[in-house]
């Protein structure tokens, strides 16, 4: 009778769990593995290609790794990366939640609304923004006007410095909050204990708070980076990826050859080379936080 029971719980166990395996099945898996067999075709937009579609193994991915503007794009994708969100995001929003987490509640009010106003605005918004701020006639350059100072062609003479700058401000809110949750878990009496051994502050910061919230910073940067690689819209709608291919980022690559130029086949191979460095970086990761501080 037991056994009877077990398999009736397990057969209404698993036609609860029938809509949401389908709902995986059709926006999820289904997908992944279109985008696979895809990055092997000839699949396009128009053409022959879009009628009759071939299979063409490798020939997406020669052809990529024989594109010198392919190869600008990783470089500006990594340097995209590096800049905007492991060093900007990430170590900017570990100094905003330090400089909060012991500061009056008034601080923290009106310093976490004015970061996170930044995070909360559409990224097609941020990019007129900026764009407003750092073109030619913009406030930057009216205030460089106040100085005395020659106006600046910011977003054609350092366009990877605008986008940079723009992307630290819109998502280092994210990174201030996950270590504010952290840095709220390490406990002060452990602090306390380290001060009154004389441990001056970079040495507690460096022993004892880094290595007590080191999850959250693996976690952190899995994020931002994932968040990163993937971004389109900030960069397109500020730049266009341009000027030339100065901020042409992966991202931008990819759309443009499957929807400029047609090639979806092409444009899905691109995908898989994003997804590889996405995996490269969060095992990268993961590698490095076990090495001890």
């Amino acid at each position: 009778m037991r056994l009877k029971r077990n398999g009736h719980e397990s057969l209404r166990a698993a036609l609860f769990l029938l809509p949401t395996w389908l709902l995986l099945l059709i926006f999820f898996f289904l997908p992944i593995a279109l985008t696979f067999y895809y990055a092997f075709t000839n699949i396009s937009l128009t053409g022959a290609a879009s009628a009759h579609t071939e299979f063409v193994g490798f020939q997406n991915f020669t052809s990529m790794f024989s594109d010198p503007s392919f190869r600008m794009s990783v470089i500006n994708t990594i340097v995209f990366l590096l800049a905007s969100a492991i060093v900007g995001q990430q170590v900017l929003g570990l100094i905003l939640a330090l400089l909060m987490n012991e500061k009056k509640q008034w601080f923290r009010s009106v310093i976490g609304s004015l970061v996170i106003a930044g995070w909360v605005t559409p990224e097609i918004v941020v990019a007129f923004i900026w764009f407003a701020f750092l073109s030619d006639q913009g406030t930057a350059n009216v205030m460089l006007g106040w100085l005395g100072i020659k106006p600046i062609h910011w977003l054609t003479s350092f366009p990877m410095v605008s986008v940079i700058i723009a992307n630290i401000w819109h998502g280092t809110a994210f990174s201030m909050l996950v270590y504010q949750a952290a840095l709220g878990d390490v406990p002060k009496e452990i602090q306390e204990a380290a001060m009154i051994d004389g441990a001056h502050g970079w040495q507690r910061l460096w022993r004892i708070t880094l290595p007590m919230i080191r999850s959250s910073i693996v976690t952190n940067m899995v994020l931002i980076t994932l968040q990163t690689l993937g971004l389109f819209t900030l960069i397109y709608a500020l730049t266009g990826g341009g000027p030339g291919t100065a901020t042409e980022t992966l991202p931008i690559y990819m759309y443009q050859a499957a929807f400029s130029s047609y090639q979806l086949g092409y444009g899905t191979a691109i995908s898989l080379i994003l997804l590889l460095i996405g995996i490269i970086f969060s095992v990268g990761y993961i590698k490095i936080s076990k090495v001890d501080l």
